[in-house]
């Protein structure tokens, strides 16, 4: 059986800037996600229960690329990338290829991306 989370309005799930070792299935609930300016977060996103969360960093190992939060109550069921890499392992080598490369090209893009707040 799969481990749970349930979140209250306002609390974190992921910290921008933080290693990963899971990922997370949205099962209910509503999330926000927030970018650093400055000393300040700004929301640039919303994550609806059905989605995944922190997907990027689990796949391609790298710090938390922004902030999510509940905005109401939330229960996600949490993916462990042991679990994960053993699936993915069992998959012909153009699978890792294709994620890889979109996780790459994704990143690139996060970067030349401006929010104006």
């Amino acid at each position: 059986m799969s481990e749970q989370i349930e979140l209250k309005p306002n609390e974190y799930l992921v910290r921008e800037g933080d290693e990963s070792a899971n990922m997370y299935y949205l099962q209910s609930g509503t999330m926000a996600v927030f970018k650093r300016k400055g000393n300040a977060e700004h929301q640039i996103g919303t994550i609806y229960s059905g989605e995944l969360v922190g997907e990027m960093s689990f796949l391609d190992k790298k710090p938390r690329s922004a902030s999510v939060r509940a905005i109401q109550e939330c229960s996600l069921v949490v993916i462990p990338v042991d679990k994960f890499q053993k699936f993915l392992n069992d998959q012909p080598a153009w699978h890792k290829a294709l994620i890889d490369t979109l996780l790459d090209r994704l990143r690139r893009a996060n970067t030349r991306i401006k929010f104006d707040i």
